[in-house]
């Protein structure tokens, strides 16, 4: 092993943070989003996790406190808590409210917000009762005052009564040709509020499918009856015509050019109008980053010639942002990193961003065993067509992970584009020169001009991105290389696919799965630079493992990596509630000098990973064991993040 040489425990993720055997600490989650929070609040996003709202410091008038008592009468554990969320009386009692007025206005809101969480769960003969200082609501006069000798009593009781299932179904109107059962509508199913309203929405969505930009319900009637418990439904639907996409009127605009907008959302005039065109347009635009929201609505009517005109009304963001951030280890040293950017540099949504980071620090007293790593990137969207983007970067890197030592300068361009909203694909040529010290040239590097066309596509048929309940995702990466110093030639491929199973209605227990493996061939594994070798291990691979820790070592113990690999990751995925979950797994994985998938020695990893869920995608740390330790492997290891590991 090289001198001053640790072994290497973690790496960084994609969209997430560190991946370390000890748990990187919050700095590096706040400090990169360029907003530091109070000391009493951790805010990421502009989403507050921890401490109390801004209205926590909003002065309240005539400050009134109160103390409640909460009776969910004979409903089940899931309903009870589900009720007990929706009060805000509960949920904020630790609040005190605007006067008598605001306690009883506060009363009257609480009541329908339960009533509609009955609704939600199909108890249509509930009652919610709600008293204050021992008064029903509807017998307080508005201009009541309550003693303040101590908080007010608040009494609440909620009797749900029995569960609804669905009875009479009718579709009228251009509705009547349509299978009610297609849209979850079945005689003794579900009668929830939610299913009701999704079946509508998902009935004029239907006929929109047919090019109907005007389709609408035009009647409804739901009667619930109480003595069969039975929610009796009927829908009657307008589909209108047929049309094609008129003009596309863009307003909200500022510095983002209003004519590169319109031709981004790539609605084509002429073209029949689909309900899924507008949705691509949708996240087309707010792929784009620049604007803070994005709305796609059909015009109240069609145009003379026939055509329905798209309003599209976007606010821009800003378009200049800078951060920095840390990351703390106990094997390898802190981390500092900083990055600029620009999201509109020409005013077409051009983006520029430039960053660097040094890591290592106080691992090692040798400034030149540091790592040190700075990049330029620079995208412009829509060079061949809407769905396309031209991608390019430099990249500088002097960096000791535990396989080797390299000085690299990577130059990259090429087009991204977008097959369907599903499916991608990339293609780019790559040059990087590099100067590299490994296992098979431990004294003198060898230098490296490499020439590559990495060539990718990308299937993503997720319901979300960072915390996916249902779908699938398919990666496939092929890259000839030639090595212009060597003569040497090789293409490495490389595949993955991760499938994601909700075993309940709500998606609170989630089957996730994940197999990726590749190869490299073409050249022995001593000419392949030590870079573009494969390697397993850590929090993106075998958790349980130190970075690179999986696969075949020299005489030193230093990973020489290999030309082929192979890794399966299972997990459980539980929400325990609206804010934790546990997630279970098991990791395995293979490093091999042949160029044959899976031939190498497997190694094997478990744990168990804890998750804050939050409305940008779950925060995870995930802690796990080598199954099958080898001789320099940590005993456990520690990965934070955000998003799902895969």
């Amino acid at each position: 092993m090289r001198p001053d040489r640790r072994p290497e425990s973690g790496r960084t993720e994609p969209g997430g943070l560190s991946a370390r055997p000890w748990l990187v600490l919050a700095i590096a989650m706040v400090l990169s989003m360029s907003a530091l929070a109070p000391a009493s609040a951790l805010e990421i996003f502009g989403l507050r996790i921890f401490g109390g709202s801004d209205n926590d410091d909003t002065e309240i008038v005539d400050p009134l406190s109160y103390t409640v008592t909460f009776d969910a009468g004979a409903a089940d554990g899931d309903l009870a808590d589900a009720l007990e969320e929706a009060s805000l009386l509960v949920q904020e009692a630790d609040r005190p409210v605007s006067g008598s007025l605001g306690l009883i206005s506060k009363a009257r809101n609480d009541r329908e917000r339960l009533v509609a969480a009955l609704y939600a769960k199909a108890y249509y003969g509930g009652v919610v009762t709600i008293t204050i200082a021992g008064q029903p609501i509807d017998e307080i006069a508005p201009d009541a005052e309550f003693a303040r000798n101590g908080p007010v009593p608040v009494s609440i009781r909620v009797d749900a009564g029995t569960m609804f299932v669905l009875g009479e179904i009718r579709l009228g109107g251009d509705a009547a040709d349509l299978a009610p059962a297609r849209f979850g509508l079945i005689p003794g199913g579900d009668a929830s509020s939610g299913a009701i309203l999704k079946a509508e929405r998902d009935m004029v969505r239907a006929l929109k499918e047919e090019g109907r930009p005007l389709a609408r319900v035009i009647g409804r009637q739901v009667v619930a009856d109480s003595a069969t418990n039975r929610l009796d439904v009927a829908f009657e639907l307008e589909a209108g015509p047929i049309a094609p996409y008129g003009e596309t009127i863009v307003q909200g605009t500022e510095s983002v050019d209003r004519e590169f907008t319109e031709y981004m959302a790539g609605l084509q005039p002429g073209e029949t109008y689909s309900p899924d065109d507008l949705d691509a347009a949708r996240e087309r635009l707010q792929n784009l980053e620049v604007f803070n929201s994005v709305a796609l609505t059909e015009g109240d009517a069609l145009n003379p010639d026939g055509s329905i005109p798209i309003n599209v009304t976007v606010s821009e963001r800003k378009h200049r942002y800078f951060g920095v951030g840390a990351t703390v280890s106990s094997t390898d040293g802190a981390g500092i990193e900083g990055y600029w950017g620009h999201r509109n540099l020409f005013g077409r949504a051009e983006k520029l961003r430039i960053e660097g980071s040094i890591s290592r620090i106080g691992s090692t007293t040798n400034l030149g065993m540091l790592n040190y790593n700075a990049r330029i990137l620079f995208e412009k969207p829509g060079v061949f067509g809407p769905p396309s983007k031209f991608i390019s970067s430099v990249k500088a890197s002097f960096e000791h992970p535990n396989a080797y030592d390299r000085f690299s300068i990577d130059a990259r361009a090429g087009i991204r584009r977008e097959l369907t909203r599903q499916q991608s694909v990339s293609a780019e040529v790559r040059v990087e020169w590099s100067n590299v010290t490994d296992s098979f040239s431990p004294v003198v590097p060898r230098r490296h001009l490499l020439v590559s066309i990495p060539i990718e596509y990308v299937y993503d048929g997720r319901d979300n991105r960072l915390d996916p309940t249902q779908g699938q995702r398919f990666l496939l990466n092929v890259e000839p290389t030639r090595d212009v110093f060597s003569g040497a030639n090789f293409v490495k491929l490389r595949g993955e696919a991760s499938i994601y199973h909700a075993l309940d209605q709500d998606g609170r227990v989630v089957l996730a799965g994940r197999a990726a493996a590749g190869s490299i061939v073409g050249a022995p594994l001593a000419a392949i630079p030590a870079d573009r070798r494969f390697y397993s291990g850590g929090g993106g691979s075998v958790r349980g493992y130190a970075y690179q820790g999986v696969g075949p070592r020299d005489a030193t113990n230093t990973p020489t990596g290999g030309r082929s690999f192979a890794e399966a990751s299972l997990e459980m995925r539980i929400k325990l509630n609206d804010r934790f979950g546990l997630v279970p797994f098991v990791d395995a994985g293979t490093v091999s000098a042949g160029t044959v998938p899976g031939t190498g020695m497997w190694q094997l990893g478990a744990g168990l990973g804890f998750r804050y869920l939050t409305g940008f995608g779950p925060l995870r740390v995930d802690v796990a064991v080598p199954l099958n330790r080898q001789p320099g492997d940590p005993s456990f290891g520690a990965y934070a993040g955000i998003g799902q590991a895969f």
